[in-house]
Order: structure tokens, then sequence, then C-alpha cells
């Protein structure tokens, strides 16, 4: 009898993914856990993991093709030499996100995919890594191929003995950026065409849909950070010896915007036909970078975050996106985002609407600029920053005031305690 691989359900707001790359071949017995195939979705990798044991009799979609969800993409056989009765109407697969794969006698061990992609390569067993954060993580598999002090054989605890057949997988897709391209040679005029990733052309897609179904007008301030800079320089030691992590000025952003949305709550809205869904909670996006393109986690409950489980919180996310593990809890829903292109030493910008969102913050870099104070030119750092909104529910002079009282909370820190 024969069962069959489908593409699971992988959130309301997915509704079709992409065939990365398939782990086993036709013909390859499975276990019970094995991965058999990666999909690619607009905003998480998913890794299909048979549920019972076989062999993989058929691929019918094989990589970069398309297809949605509840869709065959193979069938498993129940074990070598199996008569073919017809499809199994239970499943024969599940679906986890990409670096949380599992490990023998099916216990889950949660790796990033770096890791997996180390493991592989120094065919390092994943299940015998040992790791002191919540995933196996590259430097991890790295630290258990080396061979141990003392030690006469060339393998590490966990590594695959030399006789162990190499990898049946095909190799992994890099996630690291391509190397640069090499002096053109002259008279050089050649092209080259890459599909987008299934990430890609989704943000692409949003990016234009939001031009086209949103008024959207930004407004420009600019912030003195000179007493947030201090604040920094005062309590950085003591903040990263107490609570483990820096202390940052996304925080002191967060904090001010949520104290900021209090006040001008059509920017922390979202319409819906003629109605305006006012919501009485603040879930701030993030805007991290990605291999992929820009993605937004999300920071539930802000209002009752303190800094450092702010900064710990972004962090993270931050890590978790450069190792392709964010998950669809981390990037649903969100009221309101910032997006910081001053990391990447962007002066001025006008950031886009992330829909259904009617209000997006841009923080760019710290730049000493002479400035007027107290009626003296002096040198002072300072911040431009950004609002775009959406002009069909949010008025001008409610986002400038918006963005001003966003000034006077940062220019002011200690305000922040009792916003």
């Amino acid at each position: 009898m024969s069962s069959n691989i489908t593409v699971p359900e992988m959130g309301e707001s997915i509704v079709d993914a992409r065939v990365a790359r398939w782990l086993k071949k036709e013909g390859e017995a499975v276990a019970v856990g094995d991965a058999l195939v990666e999909l690619e979705t607009d905003k998480v990798d998913v890794e299909v993991s048979a549920q019972q044991p076989g062999v993989l009799e058929r691929i019918l979609h094989q990589q970069g093709a398309d297809v949605k969800i509840g869709e065959v993409l193979g069938t498993i056989a129940a074990g070598a030499g199996a008569v073919d009765d017809g499809p199994s109407s239970s499943p024969a697969t599940s679906a986890r996100p990409v670096g949380a794969p599992p490990a023998a006698n099916g216990r889950q061990v949660a790796a990033t995919p770096s890791a997996r992609k180390a493991a592989r390569e120094q065919q390092v067993e994943i299940a015998s890594v040992a790791s002191n954060g919540p995933r196996v993580t590259k430097a991890d598999v790295e630290k258990s191929a080396r061979p141990t002090a003392g030690s006469s054989e060339p393998e590490a605890a966990g590594k695959v003995p030399a006789a162990a057949p190499p990898p049946t997988a095909p190799p992994s897709r890099s996630k690291t950026p391509a190397a640069p391209l090499a002096p053109r040679p002259a008279g050089d005029r050649s092209e080259e065409r890459i599909r987008m990733s299934k990430r890609r052309a989704t943000i692409a897609k949003r990016l234009v849909e939001a031009q086209q179904t949103a008024a959207m007008l930004t407004t420009f301030n600019e912030v003195d950070m000179g007493a947030v800079m201090a604040l920094r320089e005062r309590h950085k030691e003591t903040f990263k010896t107490r609570y483990g992590t820096g202390l940052g000025i996304s925080s002191f952003f967060v904090k001010a915007t949520v104290a900021a949305l209090r006040e001008f709550p059509r920017l922390n809205a979202e319409i819906q036909g003629d109605e305006m869904v006012l919501k009485h909670y603040y879930d701030i996006g993030i805007a991290v970078s990605a291999a992929e393109g820009l993605v937004v986690p999300v920071l539930r409950d802000a209002d009752q975050m303190s800094f450092a489980a702010i900064e710990a919180t972004i962090r993270e996310f931050s890590k978790k996106a450069g190792e392709g593990a964010l998950t669809l809890d981390d990037l649903r829903g969100g009221s309101f985002s910032i997006t910081n292109g001053g990391v990447f030493g962007s002066l001025m910008s006008t950031p886009i609407l992330n829909p259904p969102q009617v209000g997006i913050l841009g923080l760019h870099a710290i730049k000493d600029r002479a400035v007027g104070v107290n009626g003296q030119v002096v040198l002072r750092p300072m911040m431009y920053t950004a609002l775009t909104y959406d002009h069909r529910i949010v008025d001008g002079a409610e986002a400038v005031r918006f963005l001003v009282r966003v000034k006077e909370l940062v220019e002011d820190p200690a305000a922040l305690l009792i916003a």
C-alpha cells in the first residue's frame, strides 16, 4: 500500500509553496521522522517528514515546481517490494520549520540550516552534537567535529565513520551572499537569468500592492540622540551584566512608539472595507535583514516588555533571520512597524507600508551635525526619522504630531518611564 506525501497546512495566510529540494531519492528507504522534501513559502521554509517507514516510491513534483496546499508531492510505499493497493487516506508526512530536523529514535533536534549543512559536509551526526543554546549551531557542529586532545583518531565524537556512504541529499542551497564578481573581460556582454525565490516574488508583489492600494505619504523630523547615547554609555556595563544583552537604541524607539500610538490610535489601526479597526494592543514589527530580503518579525504586546526583553528579542530575531530559522508565529500579524536603515548607513529614506498596517517608522544613521542650541551652534549626534502613513485614515497633522511625540520622548528618555 502507498501513502501520499502532501503539501501540509502552514498557516491561514500561506496557500502555496515551491519545492526547494528533495532530500531523498526515488527508491530510497525512509524511516519515521526522516525529512523528505524542503518547501519554500513566502514566509518560512519547512521540511516535510515521513510519518511511516517505507520506500520513497514516486516524486510527482520536482525541484522548482509551485504547489498548492494539499497537493500530492509523491508517494511512500509500505516497504521494499510492497504492492501498491492505491493511495492511503492516512497521512504519510508532517511538516516542521527548517532548522528542526529529527534525530535518532524520532527525537527532535533543533538545529539551524547552516548547522545541518556543516553536519552533512563534515559527516557529523546532528543528534550527537552538544549545544548550550536552544538550537544546534554551525559553531557547535564545527566544535564537535574537531578531534579532542589526545585522540589518535581523526574522527571526533559523533562523526560518521569513513566507510559510511556519503549523504544522499543534494548539496544545500547556499544562503550566504555570492562572492564578488571577477573583473569583466573587455567585450563581455553576458547576462544571467535567475528565478526569484518564492519569498522575493511575494515581497515584490506586496510592495506593488501597497503602492497601488494605500494613499502613502511620508513626513520627516530629526532627533537629537545625545541623551540616549549618554544614558547608554553610563549604564551599558551594568545593563549587560544584569540582563545578558546590550542596550541599543531600538528599545528606546519601541517604547516611544508605543507611547505615541496610545495618543494617536489611528496609526495603530487597519482598514477593512469601509471600517477602521482600532487595535488596543501593540504588536510592533521590527524589520530585519535576511538573505532573501527584509522580514518583519513581531514584538507581541510590546507595551508590556521591558527594555531588556525588547533588546534580547530583537537580537534573537536577527540571529534567526540570518540562520533562516524564523517561524510563522514570529512573522504573523503586527499593528505597526519600525525599520532601521541606519544600520546600513542610510541617512534618509521613505519607508513603505507593511499592509494592512497604516504606519511605519523609519530610523537612520546617527551623524554629528551643526545645530542651534540655546542660541549657539554646536555639534550634536542627530538622526533623521521618517513616518510613512496611510492618508486614507491618518491626517497629515496627526502624523506630524505623532512623529514629534516620538522625537520628544527619545530626546528625554526619562519621560519614557511615565509615558
